[in-house]
């Protein structure tokens, strides 16, 4: 019997059905701004300015909508401080964390076979 999955809990999750809801946290898990924020925030808590200066090239607009949908899913934690000027982290929940390494695993593979993969497609 093929799975149909929906958005109703159930004991067996298919990726590959059309309606389960694991399409979208593969969507956002898969998306280099996620992948390469969760990175980032490996080492402990950043602030906004500090990930942008490590996600070169991704623009205010982005990572906010990044780190949103991070916290949405319970992958990153948002922590206000009431100071001035306010102070804001964006940390890794043990969610976050049990993610981080297969994503640093695909970024080293990414890094290693880069120009097997430019040299493929020229």
């Amino acid at each position: 019997m093929a799975m149909t999955c929906s958005t109703d809990a159930h004991e067996h999750h298919d990726v590959y059905a059309a309606q389960c809801p694991c399409r979208e946290v593969l969507d956002l898990l898969a998306n280099k701004w996620s992948a390469l924020a969760i990175g980032a925030m490996e080492d402990g808590p950043q602030r906004f300015g500090a990930l942008q200066r490590r996600l070169q090239g991704v623009s205010p607009k982005v990572l906010t909508s990044t780190l949103r949908r991070l916290e949405e899913k319970g992958l990153v934690t948002r922590t206000v401080y009431p100071e001035v000027p306010l102070h804001v982290e964006y940390d890794l929940t043990a969610l976050g964390e049990s993610v981080a390494d297969p994503l640093g695993q695909l970024r080293l593979w990414v890094e290693n076979h880069l120009d097997e993969i430019q040299d493929a497609s020229s």
